[in-house]
């Protein structure tokens, strides 16, 4: 269940989800770049994650997943019940203060972020099972982030971000100048710290995405030769090249897909 925070946090958080499975089966679950970062609460649910050919490591019950520059495959084992808080682009930045260039491709303990706090939080919504109480707790606990950095400067990255997506990450370098008025290089520089990625790989998330949003209600008459050509990609080729990069799958097989729990995480079924 995919659930809205209340509008004082809208600028900072994207989304709520909420995921629930009675199956007691291992799971193999995929997650790609969505062009956000996210927090994620298991409770009677363990994530583990394949490091190496020999090497098993368990996440934390809690932890912040920051930019990815590849897709994961995370494997859950008993039963699923799981929330996300899935954050605009900036708003680790915004709301905590973290500089997202350090969190790109890590996975990091809420506690060891957040301290005592994060440990608190994390508490709190595990002694509650409804979901208007735990929408509170969430809702609560953000809304005392944002007050006590509502005396910080907000740089120009949300509407530089908008730009973007209205152009549906086709724009360039010189674009993105003239429409902020600040050069390429303070342009790198602030993205790397607000969002973790530069503007040449958020724009390219962002076709994917705009990509994805058409394939799946595309009409007979579009193909993927047509797809590609209005999303951006060079050619039919260039777009499965990229997307296979970023998802580690076709664009058929996504589609074909019946176990997605989120646009950008989905069920790998085990061999």
């Amino acid at each position: 269940m995919q659930i809205a925070p209340i509008k004082e946090l809208v600028p900072y958080i994207k989304h709520y989800l909420f995921l629930e499975s009675e199956q007691l089966n291992l799971k193999k679950l995929r997650l790609f770049s969505d062009g956000n970062t996210g927090m994620v609460f298991t409770f009677a649910a363990n994530f583990y994650v394949n490091n190496s050919d020999t090497k098993i490591s368990k996440y934390p019950d809690s932890f912040l997943y920051g930019q990815i520059s590849a897709f994961k495959d995370l494997f859950l084992t008993r039963n699923t019940k799981i929330i996300i808080v899935v954050f605009q682009p900036y708003g680790i930045n915004h709301l905590l203060g973290i500089p997202a260039i350090e969190l790109r491709d890590e996975i990091t303990s809420i506690t060891e972020l957040l301290g005592k706090n994060g440990e608190e939080l994390y508490e709190r919504l595990s002694e509650e099972s409804k979901l208007d109480l735990r929408l509170n707790i969430l809702n609560n606990f953000f809304i005392e982030q944002v007050v006590k950095r509502q005396s910080i400067n907000k740089n120009f990255i949300p509407s530089l971000l908008s730009f973007i997506l209205k152009n549906k990450g086709q724009v360039t370098s010189n674009q993105l100048e003239n429409y902020s008025g600040y050069t390429e290089r303070h342009i790198q520089r602030i993205f790397k710290e607000s969002i973790g990625l530069n503007p040449k790989k958020y724009g390219n998330i962002v076709m994917l995405h705009n990509f994805l949003n058409l394939l799946k209600s595309r009409t007979i008459d579009k193909n993927l030769t047509n797809l590609s050509y209005e999303t951006g990609y060079a050619d039919q080729a260039h777009l499965i090249r990229e997307f296979k990069k970023y998802t580690g799958i076709t664009p058929t097989e996504y589609l074909n897909n019946t176990s997605r729990l989120a646009v950008n995480f989905f069920e790998i079924k085990l061999e």
